[in-house]
């Protein structure tokens, strides 16, 4: 287990090590994650090795939140004195991420 998730931290610290090297403006994260995505398609035998720990990790996906709840306690006079365009960016993202999911779909089906 530690290996394969010595193995997700590399993959991680490679988007990272990306995104900073090339002023990327896409996050370490997200890169990395592309980057073990196109790994699990080359090698087969990988997904089988990573997916112990990768159930491990979303089982106590609750805990990743906690860091974030807690900014934004600390926070809560900032939060609330700027609750209008919090709230605004929430609805805009969601209505796009709908459209755009509606659009692959869409796009995939024909």
């Amino acid at each position: 287990m530690i290996n394969t998730f010595a193995t997700l931290l590399v993959f991680q610290t490679l988007g990272e090590g990306l995104a900073y090297a090339l002023s990327l403006p896409i996050p370490g994260p997200v890169i990395g994650m592309v980057l073990l995505f196109v790994y699990l398609l080359v090698k087969d035998d990988a997904i089988h090795a990573l997916a112990p720990t990768s159930m491990a990790l979303l089982r106590h996906l609750s805990l990743l939140f906690v860091p974030a709840g807690v900014g934004i306690m600390v926070h809560f006079q900032r939060v609330a004195a700027e609750w209008l365009p919090i709230v605004a960016a929430l609805l805009a993202s969601t209505v796009v991420s709908i459209v755009v999911t509606a659009a692959v779909v869409k796009g995939l089906q024909k």
